[in-house]
């Protein structure tokens, strides 16, 4: 049901940190005043919004472990937000549908894309409720996790240093989590046993990854 993902290089992480140094932020309510579990900052200026987001957005495309996973169909440009001490954000679960420029997205998968070193604030994890699971995430600058955004999460107070983050929500074409997370399984199985199999068998077996795609899918 989620998923833990290297997606940026120690270049494209430095490069995140200097536009977040060097761009003005602004309330993160600013786009949403009234959420009110919503307690930290994100980046405001268009111009170094649209370089983080592109550089962003291509890395998770460039990453065939989140394509693989997520089956995407569209990505919201991803936001560069930061929570200094004293901040967080309440248990909250994300919007069905979110408005970008191009259109519509239903929000199936969120991802948080973490880009300093989790030693360099305390407090700040990602608090992620999964059935009857409590899961708490700090990962290394350029890690993601990926995770079904119809789940109960939360940001917890940052007490000390500064957490900075990129943030994107994901349409998958499986909408269904349980159904995204059995195709992806069946497709790894098929990936490192396929050559170890008859080829009729799996032939069969690519068979049954199609159809079920075709019968899942939603979106070509």
């Amino acid at each position: 049901m989620y998923k833990v993902l290297p997606i940026l290089t120690p270049q494209e992480v430095e490069e995140c940190r200097n536009i977040a140094a060097s761009a003005p932020f602004v309330d993160g309510r600013f786009s949403n005043p009234h959420n009110t579990a919503k307690q930290n900052e994100q980046l405001h200026d268009q111009a170094t919004y649209q370089r983080s987001a592109q550089l962003l957005h291509a890395a998770l495309i460039r990453s065939e472990e989140m394509l693989n996973f997520a089956f995407p169909v569209k990505i919201a440009p991803p936001l560069i937000t930061r929570y200094k001490p004293g901040m967080k954000y309440g248990l909250h679960t994300d919007a069905a549908f979110m408005q970008l420029p191009t259109g519509g997205l239903r929000s199936d998968i969120s991802c948080t894309i973490f880009l300093n070193e989790p030693e360099s604030y305390e407090g700040g994890a990602l608090h992620i409720r999964l059935g009857d699971a409590d899961l708490n995430f700090k990962l290394k600058p350029g890690e993601a996790i990926v995770y079904p955004s119809d789940t109960l999460h939360e940001v917890e107070p940052v007490t000390k240093g500064e957490r900075l983050v990129a943030i994107t929500f994901i349409q998958s074409r499986i909408q269904d989590p349980f159904r995204r997370n059995l195709l992806y399984n069946l497709n790894e199985v098929a990936a490192l046993e396929g050559l170890n199999m008859q080829p009729e068998n799996f032939t069969m077996m690519q068979l049954i990854q199609n159809q079920l795609l075709r019968h899942w899918a939603d979106n070509p």
